[in-house]
């Protein structure tokens, strides 16, 4: 299991996170991930990820972005039905650099936002930074009541 972690600046006055915070944070999370950590950071928000490398061992890195670098995602699970939302995506247009998981989640909430979540077939923890809306989507599937999204603006 990954572990992830952010700071989200609620106030856009106050300075970005600390790139010592976030690598603070990923240590911390090393037991759940120790194969590599990652780090993103921009005026707003600042996240980080500690990898135990399952799907896509070579390109799978996180945080992972979009194209644009405008949506930025941290995650932890695995989406079963990634396979078949990737077929979806790519026919929609999306072009994909990793073979992961993962980026399946970038493309999906930039075609379908927030239903994008109700599609995944898995278990998962994550958090997306949309620097484009100033907006944090954090998502999990529920066991009963579908998904569980949160959003911060």
């Amino acid at each position: 299991m990954c572990g992830i972690a952010g700071i989200l600046n609620l106030r856009e006055d106050l300075p970005p996170a600390e790139v010592e915070q976030l690598s603070a944070m990923a240590a911390a999370l090393r037991h759940r991930g120790p194969d590599e950590f990652g780090l993103y950071r921009d005026g707003r928000a600042g996240l980080s990820h500690a990898r135990l490398s399952i799907i896509d061992v070579t390109t799978g890195q996180q945080p992972l972005s979009n194209e644009t670098g405008t949506l930025w995602v941290v995650f932890n699970g695995e989406i079963f039905n990634y396979i078949e939302l990737r077929a979806d995506l790519e026919a929609r247009g999306h072009r994909f650099r990793t073979r992961s998981d993962t980026e399946v989640i970038v493309h999906a909430y930039e075609e379908w936002e927030d239903e994008a979540f109700r599609r995944f077939n898995g278990q998962w923890a994550l958090a997306l930074w949309d620097a484009t809306r100033s907006a944090s989507v954090r998502s999990t599937p529920a066991s009963t009541a579908g998904v569980s999204i949160s959003r911060a603006r």
